[in-house]
């Protein structure tokens, strides 16, 4: 055991707080993001992502918790978005990409000031790539309060939001209110994502949210267990992600840690990889339009 877990592991604070918030985090952005992908929405996933980096620096520079920002600048880019988007994807990805574009100038003004007009070193890279073994013990009822209301969010909404996912058109013939569900999903994507912003930084937290999602779909159509197996491997990422970083400190020259996020995107795109396998070589090809979830909801 103490070959693979370096010394003082369980007994780490940091540790302890980090395998809290990461399992917790990785099932919610596991679970968000399948959805993501179903709805075709991995580009505005990837956008809420990229504007934690305003949220984060611009709560950096009021002096509060970079959690509340990520969180608030989510939920307004989320609205955003849906205000001035349209229900064709075409028009979505564009008030999305508008979106994102005003939002990163603003970062790149914040992160400008924070490094300007203030001494703490470090803040930038805790902003864009983020830090599990820096997360404040403090904050844990608070990650896990978003999480559920996040998770809770896609439970209450599963079927309509699953069926408004395949067909939209077929929903709204139905009478299911295709645009309510649409904004319960987003202020889900908005938390996850904000969460996910929180622990291994704004700029790769999308590996946390598409990564998982995109491997369990691979895997299989049926949508319970594309959610529960989403979750699963997030949570393995995350878990093996911060005993490698911990390792790290002691590997040669030593007293050099890698970060967490860099093993978390490099072990979402191994396992990326390996889906490929099973898939192509073992598993027979299957018509998404005609998978079980689909034949189910169109009552068939």
């Amino acid at each position: 055991m103490g070959f693979v877990f370096g010394p003082g592991f369980f007994q780490s604070s940091p540790v302890q707080v980090a395998l809290i918030v990461g399992t917790v985090v990785s099932v919610v952005s596991g679970v968000v993001g399948v959805f993501t992908v179903v709805r075709g929405q991995s580009f505005t996933g990837h956008a809420l992502a990229d504007l934690g980096a305003t949220g984060g620096s611009g709560a950096f520079l009021l002096g509060v918790n970079q959690l509340l920002g990520f969180v608030a600048i989510a939920a307004v880019a989320a609205g955003a978005i849906e205000l001035v988007g349209l229900r064709r994807p075409r028009g979505r990805d564009l008030a999305t990409g508008v979106v994102l574009g005003a939002g990163l100038g603003l970062a790149a003004l914040f992160l400008y000031l924070d490094t300007t007009f203030s001494n703490t070193t470090g803040a930038s890279i805790t902003i864009l790539f983020g830090s599990l073994f820096a997360i404040d013990s403090s904050l844990v009822p608070v990650i896990v309060a978003l999480s559920v209301i996040s998770l809770g969010t896609v439970l209450v909404l599963y079927r309509m939001l699953l069926f408004s996912s395949l067909s939209s058109d077929m929903a709204a013939a139905r009478a299911v209110p295709v645009r309510a569900v649409g904004v319960g999903y987003l202020v889900a994507l908005a938390l996850a994502v904000s969460l996910s912003a929180m622990t291994i930084g704004a700029v790769l937290s999308t590996a946390l949210l598409i990564g998982p999602a995109a491997c369990a779909l691979r895997l299989t159509r049926r949508p319970g267990p594309a959610l529960a197996l989403a979750a699963l491997i997030g949570v393995v990422v995350t878990w093996l992600s911060i005993l490698l970083a911990y390792d790290s400190y002691y590997w040669p020259p030593g007293g050099r840690g890698w970060p967490v996020s860099f093993f978390v995107v490099a072990l979402v795109f191994t396992f990326y990889l390996l889906t490929q396998v099973p898939v192509r070589g073992w598993f027979p090809r299957r018509d998404p339009g005609r998978s079980s979830a689909n034949r189910r909801l169109e009552g068939r």
